[in-house]
């Protein structure tokens, strides 16, 4: 446990599938135990009506706010969640959990398997996005809460918000979809197809046993992160931040090092990647992406039947998950007669705005779920 700004930080890890009751993915194949670690912040009321789950993204985990002893920085979303910000700890108990595949606390494919006590590699199942939100039910089951007030997203946990307010409207009053998308485009599969492919050809991957092996390819995880960051900023916050800036004024002349500040941030992120991230959860979680396709499975027709409110937001300069996405996923819930109201709010920061304090989009995501706490004049 951890005590902050925020109040306590109550950090669990539970089973919830085993032996007995095991995981039955969406491909048929099944995990025979399924471990996840998850957070939590807030009181929840006796009457169990004010749950807000947290869905996290890609590289992301159960620590979405507060901080831990020895932390540099608190949890990824920590601008959006506590006391008086948009998802008010004084009003709601938050739920974030470590996602199926992933490498903080849940099952993943670094996992040990239990029929042979070695890292699963790549005998771990592929995943949907389907299976990430069948286990997240389940903690919210283990939790006992039948129904969320709100469900929050982005980017990959965006499209975990609307596969579960897709195939489960009724447990979701109110779903947030933040910069994500319901289909990618052949672009962003190609970045993520370069990314595995930097990580699967590092001599180190040992053809996914590196954790038996004790190897790591951990140069081809550090390009994979640093292709995937480019991605991630929009160009005017690249030159903002960087430019042209020589990173060594001293130095003689060019080369084939780290010549310019971009590179050295890039080089940066990379290198800082290996200490928090799986590889191949990397490669198992972007494939999820890559599928994902909910509207081709699932009738929006349910999700304004059961009542569900939905807020879709992008962000102007966002171009790995452009506005183009976003009004996509609104035309298909229009289209059902979906309650859903979408907001492009202007930010220089690229698809990394979802994470920063941006006030228009902070204020978007306030009112929207004060409505739902019938704090607001309009409610």
């Amino acid at each position: 446990m951890a005590v902050g700004q925020l109040g306590e930080v109550r950090t669990e890890q539970v089973r919830l599938f085993d032996h007995d009751s095991p995981l039955v993915l969406a491909s048929g194949q099944r995990l025979s135990e399924v471990d996840v670690a998850y957070e939590t912040y807030g009181e929840l009321s006796p009457e169990k009506d004010n749950a807000v789950m947290i869905c996290h993204a890609l590289t992301g985990d159960a620590h979405a706010a507060g901080w831990h002893p020895g932390d540099r920085r608190p949890g990824w979303w920590d601008t959006l969640i506590g006391p008086g910000k948009p998802l008010d700890t004084d009003r709601l108990f938050v739920v974030c959990a470590n996602l199926l595949g992933g490498c903080q606390g849940t099952t993943g494919p670094a996992s040990p398997d239990p029929a042979t006590g070695q890292p699963y590699g790549l005998d771990f199942p592929l995943l949907q996005v389907a299976d990430f939100v069948t286990v997240h039910r389940a903690l919210l089951a283990h939790l006992q809460i039948p129904r969320l007030l709100g469900l929050v997203g982005g980017s990959l946990g965006g499209m975990q918000v609307l596969e579960w307010t897709l195939s489960h409207p009724d447990e979701v009053e109110n779903a947030v979809i933040v910069a994500a998308s319901s289909r990618l485009s052949a672009q962003n599969i190609g970045f993520s197809a370069v990314g595995r492919e930097a990580i699967m050809r590092d001599p180190e991957f040992s053809d996914g046993q590196y954790g038996a092996r004790g190897t790591n390819p951990a140069t081809g995880l550090a390009i994979a992160r640093m292709l995937a960051h480019i991605t991630y900023l929009s160009e005017e916050a690249m030159a903002t931040k960087f430019g042209r800036r020589i990173q060594d004024a001293e130095q003689s002349g060019p080369g084939f090092g780290v010549d310019f500040a971009v590179e050295s941030y890039l080089r940066h992120q990379g290198d800082t990647f290996l200490t928090r991230f799986d590889a191949l959860s990397y490669l198992y979680l972007t494939r999820a992406m890559d599928w994902f396709e909910p509207f081709s499975e699932h009738d929006a027709a349910a999700v304004a039947a059961a009542g569900t409110r939905v807020l879709v937001v992008s962000f102007d300069s966002d171009w790995r998950f452009s506005t183009a996405h976003s009004r996509a996923i609104v035309r298909q819930l229009e289209a059902a007669r979906v309650r859903v109201s979408f907001r492009e709010v202007a930010s220089p920061w690229g698809h990394d705005s979802f994470l920063l304090e941006v006030p228009d989009y902070h204020a978007t995501v306030r009112a929207f779920l004060d409505r739902a706490l019938d704090r607001s004049p309009a409610a």
